[in-house]
């Protein structure tokens, strides 16, 4: 089935899953991690996604990625199901960035963003000047001109983290998708990653769903939350999940509070 992908304007430009089983099959079994999921990330925004050790967040970020299948339901973008994509279209459409870094460590910054053309230029991967173009201004974006003839191994964890965004985004596509992408970064790397990641949303109308285990920077950043816990995902605006007790659930301790006004945490330290 061939069908288009224009780039759908921030009304039609969401996520979406349906009725969703995600988990694993192998000869033997089926595993299932989580059942009838169902939850929408809206265009032009930041959401992250919040689960604990083992609640399946990674599974639920790479089925929505299609790196891996879902064993029911649904995932839309913009109203289309996944699975009506071409591989050639779904590059077009989804960008990833994962937290490991690249294989190929002995290449340059630039030429790591250059790979997100690929779905663009044909078989020998030769860019045009639009391409350099668009590579260089992915590289503008987040702030890395200046590294662009640096080896990838010479590279800080957040450094890494900003090519492969800035990757994705010569990817060109409504749609980015990441896993943990703070996950190494110390406390200023991950304000300015996360600060980063809101900015292109707003600003360049991106649709961005992230994983993440940083509770307290998705509250200050995220436009919504989806809160994966017990097979269930609980979503709104921070807000509305601290109105809700969604979040004070989630965190599970009495020793841990949520002021629901300034949604900052407190933690009791008398014993």
């Amino acid at each position: 089935m061939q069908i288009n992908t224009p780039t759908p304007s921030l009304r039609s430009n969401y996520v979406a899953v349906e009725g969703l089983d995600i988990g694993y099959v192998s000869r033997h079994r089926r595993h299932v991690v989580a059942e009838r999921l169902a939850a929408h990330a809206e265009g032009g925004t930041l959401t992250c996604l919040i689960g604990r050790n083992g609640s399946g967040k990674s599974t639920l970020l790479r089925t929505v990625a299609r790196l891996q299948p879902n064993l029911g339901g649904r995932v839309e973008l913009g109203g289309v199901d996944t699975a009506a994509f071409s591989a050639l279209q779904l590059a077009r459409t989804l960008g990833v960035v994962l937290t490991s870094r690249p294989d190929a460590s002995n290449i340059t910054v630039g030429e790591v963003v250059a790979m997100g053309r690929a779905p663009y230029t044909g078989f020998w991967g030769r860019l045009s000047d639009a391409d350099h173009r668009i590579v260089d201004e992915a590289m503008q974006s987040v702030g890395i001109s200046h590294m662009s003839h640096r080896r990838v191994c010479s590279l800080s964890d957040g450094e890494c983290q900003k090519t492969m965004i800035a990757k994705t985004l010569a990817q060109q596509t409504p749609y980015i998708l990441l896993d943990e992408p703070t996950a190494f970064l110390d406390f200023t790397g991950k304000v300015e990653l996360m600060q980063l990641l809101r900015r292109l949303a707003h600003e360049q109308g991106k649709t961005i769903l992230m994983a993440t285990h940083d509770l307290e920077a998705a509250l200050r950043t995220a436009d919504r939350m989806w809160i994966l816990a017990d097979g269930v995902i609980a979503q709104g605006t921070p807000h509305e999940l601290a109105d809700s007790g969604d979040i004070q659930r989630y965190i599970g301790r009495h020793d841990v509070r949520l002021d629901r006004q300034s949604l900052q945490l407190t933690i009791n330290t008398e014993y």
